[in-house]
């Protein structure tokens, strides 16, 4: 077993393991593991004060920020609520200061009274009830030995905590699936009853003891979830659904939110009523001591636990799964099932290294939920470039807010200043359009993230970082033409505004304050008591002159606008160096280029130019290399020297399809653990990560209608992608529009141009967070 040891976050407590009801699907019980018998019925004092001891060592070890433990059984209220009142105490007292405590309990809900309510509410125990639907359902397993229903008492329990003094307790019920049961009616009988959450259970099973399947069908089980799955979606999703939700979310390349799912490793422990310490207790269901370790409280820590083979083989992620598993494509989101429902005793089944008893379930669920919500969680960005640019600047300006609320007041007086008066420039209409502009220029991003990397490392912000939001202000109050006085520093003698300009104020190493004025189609820069005396008046639309030196725009159809930006002192974020400030006669003569190259590209693929005309903004010379995208920012491109038409065509089109895969990489989840596999290029004999082969596929489809060379290998790269288990909804879309955009007419006038295109890099990790900025 390889990999760092994972610490424990979860942990089931057995405070007593005796039940008083006599469900016969009960994996404690009713399967083939029977220690309970030999078992305390109640957790002595000792084993809930050594349990106590060794959480607050695990805790402190690992320096988890909290735990959660589970009370369990059992059935765990028969403990009475004087031992569970001694168990909250002991493990509250034994974790304060030292990590936050998740209490809950898991209960078939019988013996719930305000009595034990009322001490959960003193503890903040939080309370989960077992209920299989309606009362018919539920009684075809959870009745008492008698074979009396326990369907009323189950009812009155839930009712106890859908009070308002208990409300906040409600954890959800779990609800064991039967397929004999009705799906529609166990489906409304509990959203009824308005849970905070419902997470339904396949029944405990091992290809020894399989499901029932009365037709014989492999994939009832996904028959009747996908049933209550509609009618889930059809009433309006009235409660969280924790399969449903996890299987949405791997699917959006989000993580598994159930034990059940997903490749997480396990980090989940059982104490057992005698102190012994167990694996997940489901374990029960394949072999008599298959849960068990060895160990206990009283002499073993946590750690020693983790490290079990047993634990370790649920901790391996992709390396943990059967061989047929490793190959499927839904594996990200199955995660090769429960460990449990994979055992197999005969020889030739390998114990654990078994797909699970329930694949093509799991498989049929999730490949049908894909198929019921593609459209609905589908991304608009993939689909729109409008919307793809509409995403970036939400993305922008939420940077800039999780900049700020990092900083907390700690962005000294300049930024502070800065701060407020964004916010009068946002007031204004026109102002808040202005202000959006310039935040979209592209270095805005570089700017952004080296900012938040030095808050987030503790380093502070720079100087030039809070500098850099006074220019931004100032921008867009002059853009707005705003009678707003921004005060701003400056350094090597100069003031750059983002989109705009560089004012000269001095020369190289001076530095000082000034402050930017809107005024009369420009703006006046007046030094302040540091550097008294200074003063220029900048009309915009000036040529370049001694003090000014204006950020030129390439207009020469059919080209789109473009700012040629060989100013910004953030521009320099490409991976070859950006050149400096050109002559007025090369700065012309990128605009011819650039004009030429555009005509073979509008001519050869329209709608590929006519998107990058409405998404790219500016144009950043570099001293070497092809045309390739910035680091961040999706609107920029640098491009090196070149003289053919040709050439550049092609490296501007390589450049805009690899800077919107990146662009939509940073907004959208187009695909899950990344490295996991290894993908064999069709191009090449080069095993690449799925980052890569998409990259390079996408980069490839849309060079391929300007020079077909390009196209060979990539519809079976599109096949490859498209079967992936990396792959999401949104990666699955796009290759979608992909195979649309290839599957037109190829133009002819591309040539054999010979040029070498040096392979994409992965795409960037999503940066996004919920939080949207308001300048107050």
């Amino acid at each position: 077993m390889t990999g760092p040891l994972v610490p424990f976050r979860e942990f089931v407590l057995k405070v007593h393991s005796r039940c008083d009801l006599a469900c016969d699907h009960c994996y404690v019980y009713e399967h083939a593991d029977q220690s309970w018998l030999t078992r305390p019925k109640a957790i002595s004092d000792e084993a809930i004060s050594w349990t106590a001891r060794r959480l607050a060592e695990h805790a402190t070890t690992h320096a988890l920020p909290s735990v959660t433990v589970i009370l369990h059984g059992g059935e765990p209220l028969l403990a009475g609520p004087a031992r569970l009142r001694r168990v909250c105490e002991e493990l509250g007292s034994a974790l304060n200061g030292i990590a936050e405590l998740d209490l809950r309990i898991h209960t078939n809900g019988v013996q719930l009274s305000p009595r034990y309510l009322d001490l959960f509410d003193e503890f903040h125990v939080r309370v989960g009830i077992s209920l299989d639907g309606d009362r018919a359902a539920n009684d075809r397993h959870r009745r008492y030995a008698d074979g009396r229903s326990s369907h009323p008492m189950v009812l009155r329990a839930v009712d106890l905590l859908r009070e308002e003094r208990y409300r906040h307790l409600d954890l959800g019920l779990l609800c064991t699936v039967d397929i004999h049961n009705d799906p529609v009616a166990v489906h409304d009988a509990l959203a009824a009853l308005e849970p905070p959450l419902v997470d339904f259970l396949l029944p405990h099973a091992t290809w020894d003891d399989p499901p029932p399947r009365p037709d014989g069908s492999p994939t009832a089980y996904a028959a009747w979830l996908l049933t209550v799955f509609d009618r889930w979606t059809e009433q309006g999703r009235p409660m969280p659904v924790r399969m449903f939700a996890s299987v949405l979310s791997s699917l959006s390349g989000g993580p598994s939110l159930t034990e059940s799912l997903g490749l997480a490793p396990t980090d989940l422990v059982v104490i057992e009523t005698d102190g012994k310490l167990e694996q997940v207790d489901s374990l029960k269901s394949a072999y008599e001591g298959a849960a068990a370790t060895g160990f206990d409280v009283f002499r073993n820590t946590f750690d020693e636990v983790a490290a079990h083979p047993g634990v370790r083989a649920r901790q391996l992620g992709l390396a943990g799964v059967s061989e047929t598993c490793r190959h499927c494509p839904v594996v990200r989101s199955c995660g090769g099932g429960l460990y449990t429902h994979r055992y197999r005793s005969d020889d030739s089944g390998g114990g654990f290294d078994n797909p699970s008893v329930y694949s093509d379930d799991l498989a049929a669920l999730i490949r049908g939920i894909e198929e019921r919500t593609a459209a609905a969680t589908e991304s608009p960005a993939v689909r729109s470039p409008d919307a793809l640019l509409a995403a970036h600047q939400d993305l922008t300006r939420t940077l800039l807010a999780v900049v700020h609320d990092t900083l907390d007041g700690r962005g000294g007086a300049l930024w502070d200043d800065a701060w407020r008066l964004a916010a009068a420039v946002e007031a204004d209409t026109d102002g808040a359009d202005a202000l959006d502009a310039v935040l979209a220029h592209p270095y805005t991003r570089t700017w952004l993230v080296d900012a938040l990397a030095d808050v987030d490392a503790g380093r502070g912000l720079t100087e030039p970082a809070a500098e850099r939001l006074a220019a931004t202000v100032a921008a867009a109050a002059v853009r707005a033409r705003l009678d707003l006085p921004v005060p701003l520093a400056y350094r090597d003698g100069s003031l750059h505004l983002p989109t705009l300009g560089t004012v000269v104020l001095g020369g190289p190493g001076e530095r000082g304050t000034a402050v930017v004025h809107p005024a009369d189609g420009g703006f006046l820069v007046r030094g302040t008591q540091a550097t008294p005396g200074t003063e220029v008046r900048i009309a915009l639309g000036e040529p370049e002159g001694p003090h000014w030196l204006p950020v030129r725009v390439l207009r020469q159809a059919p080209a789109p606008a473009l700012l040629l930006d060989d100013l910004d002192p953030l521009r320099d974020c490409f991976d070859a160096p950006a050149a400096g400030r050109l002559e007025a006669e090369d700065a012309d003569a990128w605009a011819h280029r650039i004009a030429e190259a555009w005509s073979l590209l509008a001519d050869a693929v329209p709608d590929q130019a006519a998107e990058a005309a409405r998404t790219l903004t500016t144009l950043t010379p570099l001293s070497t290399g092809a045309a390739a995208p910035g680091h961040h920012g999706p609107g920029a491109l640098g491009a090196g020297p070149v003289t053919g038409a040709d050439e550049l065509a092609l490296g501007l089109l390589s450049g805009f399809r690899r800077a919107k895969l990146r662009a939509l990489g940073e907004v959208t989840d187009l695909y899950a653990l990344d490295g996991t596999w290894d993908h064999r290029t069709p191009w090449g004999s080069e095993h690449v990560t799925f980052s890569r082969l998409l990259a390079e596929t996408f980069e490839r489809a849309g060079l391929g209608l300007y020079d077909p060379r390009f196209l060979t290998g990539v519809p079976e790269a599109l096949d490859m992608i498209e079967n992936a288990a990396e792959v999401t909804v949104d990666g699955k879309q796009l290759i979608a529009a992909v195979r649309k955009e290839i599957s037109g007419t190829r133009s002819a006038a591309g040539k054999n141009h010979g040029m070498s295109l040096s392979p994409s890099g992965p795409v960037a990790n999503v940066l996004a967070s919920d939080r949207k900025v308001t300048f107050e």
